[in-house]
């Protein structure tokens, strides 16, 4: 594996200097002060993820449609977060366990592997931990995830550490992301359903108006699949029905 590095990286831990994985099995490393976006082109996740039964971990990977490909995942929650990433229109590029940060804290070199790196549509990163909010109260699990932080936060990123979200939200969203792929709706369907949706009008009735001769329900893909993309946006706080209000948005 050969390993490349910026600035004096290897030689010295008095800063700290982030190590990033690529395809072709070589290694980076920068000081932190150094890192820049456009480091992570071709870089895969710094560890590898398998999926063995009796696994005390939910591992897998997810067709991500803003990442372009297959992202991994080590846990549910982790998953959840990712779904929530895939369809937040301001998330352009995602990455999984994208680096490894190492930095002197205290008397000792320490060594952190986040979740995930969210490139942002405002030109912004965000760098997202995810955590169960029980484990936050450990005292030692607090702090591990406290120095990262600090470290990614003056280099001028986005910091996160995410617990959860509204349970209805996330099961919405999960319901939808079934058509979040292209070519799982016929885009002739989609663009008819696009073209014919009536804005502030109810679920059921746009389906029944959009189906004709139809059962109501065949008409549902469509529009699943516009409110996937955000095209069509309606309140997700609440469980998708009938009654949910459709709303126009490009």
């Amino acid at each position: 594996m050969a390993v490349r590095s910026a600035g004096g990286a290897r030689r010295t831990r008095k800063v700290p200097t982030v190590s990033i994985r690529y395809e072709d099995l070589s290694v980076y490393e920068v000081p932190l002060r150094q890192l820049r976006l456009a480091d992570f082109s071709g870089s895969k996740p710094w560890r590898d993820v398998r999926s063995v039964r009796g696994m005390a971990h939910y591992s897998g990977k997810y067709a991500s449609v803003t990442a372009g490909g297959h992202v991994v995942y080590e846990s549910r929650l982790e998953l959840a977060r990712l779904l929530l990433a895939d369809f937040d229109p301001e998330v352009q590029g995602i990455f999984a366990q994208p680096c490894r940060l190492a930095a002197r804290v205290g008397d000792r070199v320490r060594h952190h592997v986040p979740d995930f790196l969210l490139v942002m549509r405002s030109g912004t990163v965000r760098v997202v931990n995810v955590k169960p909010a029980d484990r936050l109260l450990d005292a030692k699990i607090a702090e591990a995830l406290a120095w990262p932080g600090e470290l990614f936060q003056q280099h001028g990123w986005g910091y996160e550490v995410w617990s959860g979200a509204d349970r209805v939200l996330l099961e919405n969203i999960r319901f939808l992301a079934g058509y979040r792929r292209p070519g799982v709706v016929p885009e002739d369907s989609v663009e008819r359903a696009w073209q014919q949706v009536v804005d502030g009008e109810e679920l059921a009735l746009a389906e029944r108006r959009l189906a004709g001769d139809r059962p109501a329900e065949q008409a549902r893909p469509a529009l699943m699949a516009l409110l996937w993309s955000g095209r069509l946006a309606t309140d997700l706080s609440r469980p998708l029905s009938g009654e949910s209000v459709l709303r126009r948005r490009a």
